[in-house]
């Protein structure tokens, strides 16, 4: 296991999925489905339950929670709501549309306080109120080795309370503007950059100022990994949307099916230096905008009782 790569994640399983209409205008990245919403909300259970079932085949401790409410069309993506970090932290996120915020659930924080060393929760969703929004590690790609907090500018991302938190929680902010061919805003920092313990994969031709842009390679490049520079197609297949996690026999990188076959062979082979692929099946999820890394929140945290492996149901 490394700082990076966390052994453990919880997954929502959704129950009435489809593309939310509220979060259509500023994600460039969903898509219209030909299918019912019966169909739709069922294929999305399928390829959650495979993509929990490959994770732990993997050996990835995986939490599952059942997402229960009818008007949580992208409660499979909770990475955005929470995030866990080393020494015990936790923060909650507020979050931009209001189908979003009731995405966030208590039992959730009680299982990882009761299950692993969580010293600190701080909750920042009560700025919803004053227009605040800082979705999680959506909003914000994160260097737990560099310390680093890598942020492109949205509405997803308030840039005071990204101060506060990078205060708090002892990151470095890295801001940047990044934009699609169209040039409309990237929504969520983490469909156009990953972070691995010794590889990164990034869009460099999607950050806007150039200067910055080198910046950005070379403290991506600093711990000595390897940079991988993604095309604009490949960002659209949700290449840059993927985790690396932490298994008993190795690293892993969890990516989609889709995002993986937009890869050429020498990027996969750059990631397969220090870690191994596992693809998912994910089609009619990504139809809302996000993929794999939108589906994982990862913890950061250590257990409890390390001897048992507990999953909520």
């Amino acid at each position: 296991m490394t700082v990076q790569a966390p052994a453990n994640v919880v997954m929502i399983r959704p129950n009435r999925f489809h593309p939310n209409p509220e979060t259509a205008a500023d994600n460039r990245f969903q898509s219209l489905l030909s299918m019912t919403d019966d169909e739709v909300a069922a294929n999305a259970w399928r390829e959650f339950d495979g993509a929990v079932q490959r994770l732990g085949d993997e050996g990835v401790g995986v939490h599952v929670f059942q997402d229960e409410r009818d008007d949580t069309p992208d409660a499979v993506f909770s990475n955005n709501w929470f995030s866990t970090h080393p020494g015990g932290h936790v923060a909650i996120y507020p979050m931009f549309v209001p189908s979003r915020r009731r995405e966030r659930r208590e039992d959730v924080i009680e299982m990882l306080k009761r299950d692993y060393r969580v010293q600190v929760v701080t909750d920042y969703s009560g700025l919803e109120q004053d227009g605040m929004a800082l979705e999680g590690t959506g909003a914000m790609v994160i260097d737990h080795i560099g310390r680093i907090a890598y942020v492109a500018r949205s509405h997803r991302a308030d840039p005071i309370l990204l101060e506060r938190f990078c205060t708090n929680f002892g990151y470095e902010p890295m801001v940047f503007d990044a934009v699609d061919e169209d040039g409309a805003p990237v929504y969520h920092t983490n469909v156009i950059m990953t972070i691995g313990t010794h590889f990164a994969m990034v869009s460099l031709d999607m950050i806007k100022n150039t200067a910055r842009r080198a910046e950005i390679a070379e403290r991506l490049a600093e711990p000595g990994r390897d940079v991988i520079d993604l095309t604009h197609t490949q960002i659209a297949q949700f290449a840059g949307n993927a985790i690396e996690l932490s298994t008993p026999t190795g690293l892993m990188t969890a990516m989609s099916s889709r995002a993986l076959a937009a890869l050429d062979k020498g990027q996969i082979a750059m990631i397969e230096r220090s870690t191994r692929i596992v693809p998912l099946d994910i089609p009619t999820i990504e139809s809302a905008g996000g993929s794999v890394r939108c589906m994982i929140a990862g913890l950061h945290l250590a257990k409890r009782n390390t001897s048992s492996e507990k999953a909520a149901k």
